[in-house]
Order: structure tokens, then C-alpha cells, then sequence
């Protein structure tokens, strides 16, 4: 009960007026029906218009950075794509003046409306030649559920003056597992722009499988025993959080942000600070998920298509899904709700969306056992301090996969963005039940068997973020610290070492990088202006992470075209407000003309200028039974840590842990 009361104080916080607004605060549940009212006031919509992407157009960097608390609020604006009989339009809306600034028509395709879901679901269902395809497998729309994918664009006639989504389908379940007899051999190709059904593609009946692969406990204890009863390892709290919210404003130990939730790519981090002694320096303007792309390597008709843009066609922010407390966070977490507009532009307010909280992770800040300070009378221990950390988590349930998005942060001043892929493998229907079968080498020639009627295909997830360093300043250099081999004296008994080579790109195109371990490489961003405390630059570096490459061809393979950035796994740009995803503006059947690749052909001069860094985790999907019927969390870390910025180790200042608990430990 009182982790609700605390959440409640909090959301009441969250919608707080304006002496707590920050100008990049998300859109409130009442600016989003202003926005509405606007509209409509300016005859710009009707009842019938629909709404892709609704979101904060922030005001211009500098205007945000010289704003303080208690200043005047600054204009509030908003970015609305709507529908309207001669195709997609974009307006700017004032919303403090109640002004609509612009309307101009969309060059390209918004995000998938929850409504052009559904039309297509039920579309696929409707058609006869789809009844009649299910009818050879003995089945009636009624007994199947279709899930409609965005079909990508492979740049031929039925893309062009088009808005398509493929519906393959799968067996009503009988229990909890959606996934578990797809309907094979059997898809309709939906526009649902023009909300009709282009064409249905039948390959011929497979028998599917006959297993429900449930995984709630009752379906699991049916299946098998459960493990023994354990004495639970738990988190806890006492006394309450040390972090204080206040509206989207969060303060805990040296750290300092401000945090919203956008439709595209969810969870949203600003104007994030650190404290060094008594003054709060800055470390990134803003951070947020740029793309993902989950490419599947399975070249059948079913399957070529599957290259999805996760955030750009569908949205990170739209799919959050409410967290559980005690499964996806600490039971004493604090849980809070994230309001983005649905279908037709008014609020919709998603419980438990946000979880924030403190945890001690078991490990040491730092340690030290001295052996030389040790006596026969008087044995000394190891002088250590705890660690904590603070994290703010998201989860995003888009189609079969899981994704919870964290924000870590350590008292030592170090960040991972980390990405844990969890969920149900995409499954196929295929004839063979095990390795030893005639038709097991062609049913696994680009997957795993990895139940009895079931293939997953081999496939990649992709995570690109947008991080908007500002260290100290927006004016910051990037360059590469690598490890090279040192020329060594002929004369000294050593032969070989490394040393550190420090490199500065003069320009966009020499600031892309791929990362192999065989190159050891590290990625600073440091202040020109500021002479740190023993005369180096101070910055923060950029550990490796986790990244994955494949033998892609980025000129004539229509996806990866689209998706290029993975070609590297570091770059950078001069600061551009519109440049806000790699992927581009509008993912949707895009062609790859709008895109991170492109803009750094302009290959505009880094130095000295506001410089934003995009990094992309990924790793590569083989899939395995281990994965059945839900797959293990995998995480994937981008590593982020101050380097020659303190004066010394942050954490040296955290305190001992108090006697009273080392007495009760032992």
C-alpha cells in the first residue's frame, strides 16, 4: 500500500503546474485536448481524422539551456500528424497561444495506426480467399487470430501509392501462448490505407503443431514439476526512496534529469547532470532510442519481408506495457504512468509505465583488503564501500518480443543504457519433429527446430540511440582513444606493448566507426573550454557495449538500405534538431533517402561544434530450445563513464556501511 501512496504523490507531481514545468516535459493529458480543440476550432480536422504521431516540439536548444525554474514558461508546441482526405498532413500547433502555426502535407509514411491494426486484423479474416485457405486446414476465421506486420519496401510497383501489412495467422490459443501454432503456408497482403485485402498468398497446408506451449505456472505445472519451495532473495527498502521527484524532475546522490515518455521512442532522458563537489556539471543534453530493427534471415515468401523497424512503424511509447512489481521491478519501486494521445489525438494514459528505483546489487563500489597492514592481534578488514544504483525502466511489448529499456545509473558517476530482449521467439510451422526426420535439414536451413512443428528463424535485433552529449558545454570535441603497439627500444628485454593514440575526425564521414576487439578503441567526448583538475580535457568515454555486424549488402538490399546506420556502430553529426532518428522521420516504407547514413554525406566539420553521438547495441538471434516457450532476458549494454572529469574516484565519498548491519551479517 505504500509504494501506491507514494506513486500517487508522484503522478500528482507529474501533472503539477507551472512552477515545476520543465519546457521539455512530455504533453499533458490537458494539452493533448487542447491540441484537439485547436484543431478543430481551426477547421484543420473533422470527426473523422486520425492521428499517427502526436508529440512536444521542443523549443530551440538555447532557449532551453538558458531557461531556469521561476523563468517565464517558454511557448509550448506541439508536432501532430493527422489524416485528411488528400493524405497525411503535419501541423504545428501553439498550444500557449492556441494557434495552429502550419499544416503541410507528410512526404513519406507515419507510424501504423492502432485502428489500421485492427482493420487489418479483421480484414485478412473476411476475405474469402483467406476463409477459403483456412478452410483446407479445417479451420474457420473464427478458430484463428491474425497478426499484421509491416511488410517493409522492397522498392517495386506494389509499394509505390501503397500502405501495406502482411497478416500471417495462427491458431486461436487454448492457453495463454499466442504464438504457438502459426498457421503456415497461408498470409494476405493488406493495404490499409485503401482497408482492403490486395491479395491472399497460399503455399499449401502444413500439419502445425499440436502443443499449446502455455507458460503461466498452472500450464507449466501441468507440464512438469515445479521446483522445490526456496527461501526468496529479495530487494528492500527502509525508510523510503532517496530520490525525490518533482514533476518530470528526479535528484538522487550525484545525479540530477529530467524524463518524459514520447509515442516513437518511449522513454525519453534530458539535461542529465552530475554533481562535482558543490556544482552540477553537464553530461548530456538528451538520450533516447533512436531505432530497432530486427531483420529475419529467412528468404521464403512468408518471411523475406520481415524487417522491422520496432520504433519508427510501430512505437516504443505507444506499446509500454504496465510493469509488475516484484517480476519487473522491486515491489517498494516507484511505479508511474506515461499519457500519450491514442488514434484520434486525445490522452491515453498507460498505468505502471515508468519504474523507478534504488537497489544495492551485491557488489563493491571499490574494496580493498591491505595484507602488510595485517597483525597477529589485530586483523584489519577489507575496506570497501557498497555499491548502489538508481534505475529507471521502461518495458515494450511490440508483437512477440519484450523490451525493457533501462537507464542505469552508479554512484561512481558511471551510465548503461541497457536493452533486454525478452519475450517469444517468431515461430514457423514446419512438418519435421525432431533432427532425425527426412524434411529436418531443408525445415532449418535459416532456423533452430526448436520444438516439434516449430522452426525459429535465425534473425538480428538492432538498438540505436541518439545521445546528445553536452559536457560542460554543447561545444565538445569527439575522438578515439586507441590501442596501438608501441615502438619499443631494441634494447629493452621487452618486446612488445601498446600505448594509447589519441584521434580527433575533422568531419562527419571520418566520425563513423565499426568495433572489433582485435582494435581496441574508446570514444571520448570531452570540453575544449575547461582544463580539467590536472590539466587534461575532461570528458566521458564511450565503452564498446555491445554491437553485431553482418554480411550485409547496404547499396542494393532494400532493408538494409534503410537501414544502414547498423554499418557502423559509432556515429556522429552536428547537432540537428530534426535529426532525431536514424532510421528517419517517417520509417514506414521509407526508401533510405532520409536516413543517419545520408546526412553525414553532408560531411559537416566536427570541431568545435555541438556533436551528437548515435551508438547501436545489437546482437545476433540463433535461435535455441532454451528460447521455447519464452526466452531469458538478454541484456545489451551501452557503457558510458567520466573520463579525467573528477578529481578523484565519485565513490570515494560514499559512506560505510553502518555497524549495525555488519553486526546483524555476522
Amino acid at each position: 500500500m505504500k509504494r501506491y501512496l507514494a506513486s500517487a504523490s508522484l503522478v500528482l507531481a507529474l501533472g503539477a503546474p507551472a512552477a515545476f514545468a520543465h519546457p521539455l516535459d512530455g504533453l499533458t493529458a490537458e494539452e493533448y485536448q487542447k491540441i484537439n480543440k485547436i484543431l478543430r476550432d481551426e477547421k484543420v480536422v473533422d470527426d473523422n481524422t486520425l492521428y499517427p504521431l502526436i508529440e512536444l516540439k521542443e523549443p530551440a536548444k538555447a532557449d532551453v539551456l538558458s531557461w531556469k525554474d521561476g523563468d517565464k514558461p517558454l511557448d509550448r508546441e506541439a508536432k501532430v500528424q493527422l489524416t485528411s482526405p488528400q493524405g497525411f498532413k503535419e501541423a504545428v500547433v501553439n498550444i500557449t497561444t492556441g494557434k495552429v502555426e502550419s499544416t503541410t502535407p507528410i512526404k513519406g509514411q507515419p507510424m501504423v495506426l492502432f485502428t489500421e491494426f485492427m482493420d487489418a486484423l479483421a480484414g485478412a479474416l473476411q476475405n474469402p480467399d483467406m476463409v477459403a485457405g483456412l478452410k483446407k486446414r479445417g479451420l474457420t476465421p473464427e478458430q484463428a487470430f491474425c497478426l499484421p506486420l509491416t511488410a517493409g519496401n522492397f522498392f517495386t510497383e506494389e509499394y509505390k501509392n501503397s500502405r501495406l501489412m502482411k497478416v500471417p495467422c495462427y491458431r486461436v490459443p487454448d492457453g495463454s501462448n499466442y504464438y504457438a501454432k502459426p498457421i503456415e503456408g497461408l498470409f494476405a497482403v493488406y493495404d490499409i490505407g485503401k482497408k482492403k485485402v490486395l491479395k491472399v498468398i497460399d503455399n499449401g497446408a502444413i500439419e502445425g503443431p499440436k502443443d499449446n506451449w502455455g507458460y503461466t505456472e498452472k500450464e507449466v505445472e501441468a507440464r512438469e514439476p515445479l521446483r522445490p519451495k526456496m527461501n526468496m532473495a529479495t530487494l528492500s527498502q527502509e525508510g523510503g526512496p532517496n530520490y525525490k521527484i518533482t514533476g518530470s524532475h528526479l535528484e538522487w546522490d550525484l545525479w540530477r534529469f529530467n524524463f518524459r515518455v514520447d509515442k516513437r521512442p518511449g522513454l525519453v532522458l534530458s539535461n542529465l547532470d552530475v554533481k562535482d563537489g558543490d556544482k552540477w556539471r553537464s553530461v548530456i543534453y538528451q538520450s533516447h532510442l533512436s531505432e530497432v530493427f530486427v531483420p529475419y534471415m529467412d528468404p521464403t515468401e512468408g518471411w523475406y519481408w520481415r524487417t522491422y523497424m520496432d520504433s519508427g512503424e510501430y512505437g516504443f511509447g505507444l506499446f509500454l506495457s504496465p510493469l509488475r512489481a516484484g517480476v519487473d521491478c522491486p515491489s517498494y519501486a516507484t511505479f508511474l504512468p506515461a499519457t500519450i494521445a491514442d488514434d484520434k489525438g486525445n490522452p491515453l494514459t498507460i498505468p505502471d509505465a515508468i519504474c523507478v528505483f534504488e537497489r544495492s546489487i551485491g557488489d563493491p563500489a571499490w574494496r580493498h583488503f591491505e595484507v602488510f597492514a595485517q597483525t597477529p592481534e589485530k586483523p584489519l578488514p577489507a575496506e570497501g564501500r557498497p555499491a548502489t544504483e538508481l534505475v529507471v525502466r521502461t518495458a515494450s511489448e511490440v508483437g512477440n518480443y519484450d523490451y525493457l529499456m533501462d537507464y542505469r545509473l552508479q554512484q561512481d558517476g558511471q551510465i548503461r543504457i541497457m536493452i533486454g530482449a525478452t519475450g517469444l521467439d517468431a515461430v514457423k510451422g514446419v512438418a519435421s519433429t525432431s533432427m532425425n526426420d527426412p524434411t529436418a535439414a531443408a525445415d532449418t536451413a535459416h532456423g533452430t527446430l526448436i520444438a516439434p512443428n516449430l522452426v525459429a528463424a535465425n534473425h538480428d535485433h538492432y538498438f540505436n540511440f541518439r545521445i546528445d552529449f553536452d559536457v560542460d558545454q554543447p561545444a565538445n570535441h569527439f575522438g578515439t582513444m586507441d590501442i596501438v603497439p608501441s615502438k619499443v627500444d631494441p634494447k629493452n628485454p621487452r618486446r612488445s606493448m601498446w600505448e594509447v593514440q589519441h584521434t580527433m575526425p575533422k568531419t562527419e564521414m571520418e566520425a563513423r566507426y565499426q568495433l572489433s576487439a582485435m582494435k581496441p578503441r574508446y570514444f571520448m567526448i570531452s570540453d575544449p573550454s575547461r582544463e580539467g583538475y590536472l590539466g587534461q580535457e575532461p570528458g566521458w568515454m564511450v565503452h564498446h557495449g555491445d554491437v553485431a555486424y553482418g554480411p550485409f549488402d547496404f547499396a542494393k538490399d532494400p532493408p538494409m538500405k534503410r537501414n544502414a546506420y547498423i554499418e557502423y556502430s559509432v556515429w556522429n553529426t552536428v547537432y540537428n534538431a530534426d535529426q532525431q532518428y536514424a532510421g528517419g522521420k517517417f520509417a514506414m516504407q521509407s526508401d533510405g533517402s532520409d536516413t543517419l547514413p545520408e546526412w553525414v554525406k553532408a560531411n559537416k566539420p566536427l570541431m568545435g561544434k555541438d556533436v551528437v553521438t548515435w551508438f547501436t547495441a545489437g546482437f545476433h538471434h540463433i535461435p535455441r530450445m532454451e528460447d521455447w516457450p519464452v526466452m531469458s532476458t538478454e541484456w545489451k549494454t551501452i557503457h558510458i563513464e567520466p573520463h579525467n572529469f573528477f578529481a578523484h574516484n565519485p565513490a570515494l565519498t560514499i559512506r560505510n556501511v553502518p555497524p549495525a548491519i555488519q553486526n546483524a551479517q555476522q
